[in-house]
């Protein structure tokens, strides 16, 4: 079957209108992938800091161990802040990290994430 040349014209100016839609779907998809990975990263990362903070009680040790268990992470970034812990209390650890959008579809370009860990502290 042979198109006529206005058909071949409706059927580039349709791929024309489709295109951009699709690709800013394509874009989509992958940042918000993206931001997903780094958020399971932040948390599990929140894990791990709470699970030292609970035994050691001491932030710095706690902080390294975070940095380390999130590699894909720029550790400079997370904002660390510890409860208390006293024995057989649970502590919590919350790190804030400002995830930046590669390609920014909308107006702010950076979210912030967090990760949250609660474990009871040892005596």
């Amino acid at each position: 079957m042979h198109l006529r040349s206005s058909d071949q014209g409706a059927s580039l100016v349709e791929a024309a209108l489709v295109m951009p839609i699709l690709i800013m779907l394509v874009f989509g998809v992958v940042e918000f992938g993206r931001a997903y990975n780094a958020q399971i990263s932040l948390t599990h990362a929140a894990r791990e800091a709470i699970r030292e903070y609970a035994i050691s009680q001491n932030t710095a040790d706690a902080e390294d161990v975070a940095e380390n268990s999130a590699p894909t992470l720029d550790s400079t970034l997370m904002n660390f802040n510890f409860g208390p812990c006293n024995p057989g209390a649970p502590a919590q650890v919350t790190i804030g990290y400002p995830f930046t959008y590669e390609i920014p579809l909308f107006g702010n370009n950076t979210v912030d994430l967090t990760g949250i860990g609660v474990m009871r502290c040892g005596g």
